[in-house]
């Protein structure tokens, strides 16, 4: 089927779609590096291309939709106003609205099925009233929702990561219903060892059995330094360089900790943590022979699905480690969305 990739990132939803053997013609996103990085993976010659979706008219829309057949809207819209790390304005805040934006090609293309995806914390956003206008919205429309929660580690992909996924159906036409779906054969394939190996910075890294953290989008803060692994962290001693530091228990599994560049480690930070012996489960007072590194972006990539040469063309293309880090962390999982694209017939 022909789909429409909106608010395409990196193209994270376009990769798994045409895994699932769907046809992509046309894309919109604003940001300019995430379309080079976009070009640079994806043939998008013969493609309608649009930048921001709000210059978009009507009859634009229009005239597109009497060239192509559309069967699939898809996209991640705006999340920071949802997520309970922002501020979580909802429909008050630019972002927020630009899910109608999203409705506004679903009113006049009609598509059978829209695919939308979004954090976890819209779905209580308000105290529901958010995701309540959103079901009505769709309603509104002729369109039957319905939605679940997926957590990326149940898919194949070390990173604990939850996000909602909703389904749009055009009363009338003949789709099938998607959810629920169970999780990628009940178990998490994929173990740190893959997302690490290979990785010059990697030397060795104690228990390569836990779940990275969720990861963020700010580039060369919490983003970038979104680890592994967790070390809950004493009081510091001394000043200066970022070892210093009573380490109280370390654990395999990360929860959303972050720490920052040029800072040192913060209470409750999250990183890769490279031992030259192993830690005991005590306060080590001299860990001078400890570095903490944070992920690389081919990791990030990884924990995000994206096969390694689809992180390579978007680093040969000129893409630095800044715009490498959002990238990832804005993305949506692919492996999630194709377990869910592969259902739409």
């Amino acid at each position: 089927m022909n789909f429409i990739d909106l608010f395409s990132g990196i193209g994270g939803f376009r990769l798994a779609l045409e895994k699932a053997g769907h046809t992509c013609v046309a894309f919109c996103e604003i940001d300019k590096y995430a379309r080079q990085t976009y070009k640079a993976n994806f043939n998008t010659e013969n493609e309608v291309e649009w930048n921001d979706i709000t210059t978009i008219t009507n009859e634009e829309i229009e005239e597109f939709g009497k060239k192509h057949d559309i069967q699939i809207i898809c996209g991640g819209f705006p999340c920071q106003s949802f997520s309970i790390a922002g501020k979580r304005l909802g429909f008050n805040e630019k972002r927020g609205t630009m899910f109608f934006e999203f409705m506004r090609f679903a009113r006049i293309l009609k598509p059978k099925y829209l695919f939308l995806e979004n954090v976890k914390g819209l779905l209580n956003h308000e105290n529901g009233e958010t995701f309540k206008t959103i079901l009505s919205t769709l309603d509104e429309l002729g369109y039957d929702a319905e939605w679940q929660v997926f957590n990326s580690k149940d898919f194949g992909v070390p990173q604990n990561r939850e996000r909602v996924f909703i389904i749009g159906h055009l009363r009338g036409e003949c789709t099938r219903k998607i959810f629920p779906l169970e999780r990628a054969g009940g178990k998490n394939p994929n173990k740190l060892k893959e997302i690490t190996s290979g990785v010059s910075q990697g030397y060795r890294i104690y228990d390569a059995s836990g779940v990275s953290t969720a990861l963020a989008s700010q580039a060369g803060g919490l983003g970038a330094k979104t680890g592994l692994y967790a070390v809950y962290l004493d009081k510091p001693f001394g000043e200066g360089s970022c070892s210093k530091y009573y380490i109280k228990r370390e654990v395999s599994i990360a929860s959303c900790l972050a720490a920052r560049d040029f800072k040192g480690l913060k209470k409750n930070s999250t990183c890769i943590t490279n031992f030259s012996y192993p830690i005991k489960n005590q306060n080590i007072e001299n860990i001078s022979e400890m570095r903490i590194r944070k992920l690389t972006p081919l990791e990030c990539f990884r924990l995000q699905g994206f096969p390694d040469d689809f992180y390579y063309r978007a680093r040969e293309n000129g893409l630095s480690d800044t715009q490498l880090y959002r990238q990832a962390g804005n993305s949506v999982t692919v492996n999630v969305v194709y377990t869910i694209a592969k259902n739409f017939k």
